[in-house]
């Protein structure tokens, strides 16, 4: 028996969606590998699956974290490999769904662990950012590790300190060590498909799930996000949409200019997560068609299992 059967790909390319029908199909339950939907609060911007699709299919790591909270690619892991092993326990196939490349390599794949934190270089790299700000630190990675640096964000401060950790401590990049690990990890049997969509509809997708997010209230959540301190948390977790509008609700950006920017910033992940999967050869991508049934999908998922 496959231990799971993942759905991953670029945002809004109809993961969920596909995800639930494996999960009816199959009786089985939902790991969601997206690095946002963990956190309360923020469930319109990371369009996370509705009530109504949670209580058809239970959903694992949706809305379990305070925004504040530390979440990482290693955590994920330990945990999601846990409701795996239970489903496989019970009989059943798992069912992944999420766009975190990291996060669905973590957890299929296993992900090196690297060495144990050095308090005193991210104590200096984190005193750098604050003089001179990210961009020479993401300069800095991208000269020792383009690899990696090419698949994370450029203001991910987290991910660019500890990769820049590992360079010094290793003298080895970081996605090099990933690499190797992944010779000598025992993977979950699984199969991985994704959606393959011309570039241009999936940008028309992206530009109307921003406009539908903003129809259901989007700022509402916004601005409940900032009243509740956790301003400095969305700048953080790099979270598409809410520092855009968290600058337009403070002034320093027009409406227009804040829905353009979150439009564009989403088709550039996109390109990124593009980018990352591509890349895996173990990845079937089933060519996408406007009115092509979700169960025939299904259907084409599950035959490769």
């Amino acid at each position: 028996m496959r231990n799971v059967i993942a759905v991953v790909g670029p945002t809004a390319s109809g993961k969920t969606t596909l995800a639930l029908e494996l999960a009816i199909r199959l009786d089985s339950e939902i790991v969601s590998a997206d690095s946002m939907q963990v956190y309360r609060g923020m469930e319109i911007g990371t369009a996370a699956p509705t009530h109504e699709e949670q209580s058809i299919a239970r959903h694992h790591f949706v809305s379990i974290l305070d925004p504040g909270a530390d979440f990482s690619a290693g955590m994920f892991q330990r945990m999601a490999r846990e409701v795996v092993e239970n489903l496989n326990a019970r009989g059943k196939v798992a069912v992944v769904a999420g766009g975190a490349g990291l996060y669905v390599r973590a957890l299929i794949e296993g992900l090196f662990p690297g060495p144990e934190k050095d308090n005193a270089i991210r104590a200096r790299l984190h005193r750098e950012a604050e003089e001179c700000g990210v961009p020479p630190l993401y300069a800095r990675l991208q000269a020792c590790d383009p690899e990696y640096a090419f698949v994370i964000n450029a203001n991910d401060l987290r991910r660019i300190v500890r990769a820049l950790e590992v360079f010094e401590l290793t003298g080895q990049p970081l996605s090099m060590l990933h690499a190797e690990h992944k010779e000598a990890a025992m993977p979950l049997d699984a199969v991985q498909v994704a959606f393959d969509w011309p570039r241009d509809e999936l940008y028309a997708r992206i530009d109307a799930r921003v406009e539908r997010m903003l129809q259901q209230g989007f700022i509402g959540e916004v601005q409940a996000l900032l009243s509740a301190g956790y301003e400095k948390h969305l700048h953080r977790l790099r979270s598409l949409g809410y520092r855009e509008f968290a600058d337009y609700l403070a002034g320093r950006k027009a409406y227009d200019e804040a829905v353009e920017a979150m439009k564009q910033n989403t088709r550039r992940f996109a390109k990124r997560q593009l980018t990352w999967f591509r890349s895996d050869p173990d990845i079937y991508w089933m060519k996408a068609e406007p009115g092509r049934s979700i169960s025939a999908y299904a259907d084409e998922a599950l035959s490769l299992l």
